[in-house]
C-alpha cells in the first residue's frame, strides 16, 4: 500500500512520536505512515530498544551512589593537588615529555616537517654562521693589520723627529680607518658573489 499522505520520512518524526510530541492530525498521519513505511517502522523499533536499554542501565539497583558533596570534594582536591607543578623535577619532566612529543610529532609529519621546519632552520643557521664568520674574519684581519701598522709606525716614531711624530700619528689613524673600510668592502663583495 503506497503512502497516500505524501509524508516524507524524517527521524525527527520518529523521535517526536516517541516523546509524545505529535498530537491530533500529525499523530494520525504518522501512525498511518508507519503502516506503509518499513524504514520508519524499523527506526521506531531501534529507538524504542535504545530507550529501553537506557532505562535499564539508569534504573539498575546495583548502581553506585555518589556522596552529596562529591563535586565539591573533587574540585577542592584538584585545586590543592597542584604541588607537583611547583616542583622543579616535575617541570623538568614536563619539559622532557613535551620535547619527546614534539620530536614524535615531527617524525610523524615526515617530509612536511622537513620543508616547513628543518629547511628554514638550516637556512637560518647557515646565514648566522656566515655572519659570525664575517665578523670574526673582519675583526681578526683588522686586528692583525693594526698590529702591523702599529709596529711600523712605532719604529718610525722612535727614530723620527718631534715634528714628524704628529704626521705619523695622523697617517696611522687614517690608514686604520681606510683599512677597516677596505676589509669590510672585501668581505661584503665575497658574500654577494
Amino acid at each position: 500500500m503506497p503512502d497516500s499522505l505524501d509524508h516524507r520520512c524524517q527521524l525527527e518524526d520518529v523521535a517526536a512520536y516517541l516523546d509524545g510530541e505529535l498530537t491530533g492530525v500529525a499523530l494520525d498521519e504518522f501512525e498511518q505512515h508507519l503502516g506503509s513505511c518499513a524504514s520508519c517502522t524499523t527506526e521506531l523499533r531501534i529507538q524504542r530498544q535504545l530507550l529501553c536499554t537506557l532505562d535499564v542501565a539508569f534504573n539498575d539497583a546495583r548502581s553506585f551512589h555518589l556522596p552529596n558533596n562529591f563535586a565539591r570534594v573533587v574540585t577542592a582536591r584538584a585545586e590543592n593537588d597542584l604541588t607537583g607543578m611547583r616542583d622543579r623535577r616535575e617541570r623538568r619532566r614536563a619539559l622532557q615529555l613535551c620535547a619527546i612529543l614534539a620530536l614524535v610529532s615531527f617524525g610523524l609529519l615526515g617530509a612536511a616537517t622537513r620543508a616547513v621546519v628543518f629547511d628554514p632552520l638550516r637556512s637560518f643557521f647557515r646565514v648566522t654562521r656566515v655572519l659570525v664568520d664575517l665578523v670574526w674574519r673582519a675583526t681578526s684581519e683588522a686586528a692583525s693589520s693594526a698590529v702591523v701598522v702599529i709596529r711600523v709606525i712605532g719604529r718610525a716614531m722612535l727614530f723620527a723627529q718631534t715634528g714628524s711624530r704628529f704626521f705619523f700619528v695622523l697617517a696611522f689613524l687614517v690608514s686604520i680607518s681606510f683599512l677597516s673600510l677596505l676589509i669590510a668592502n672585501y668581505h661584503r663583495a665575497q658574500i654577494i658573489e
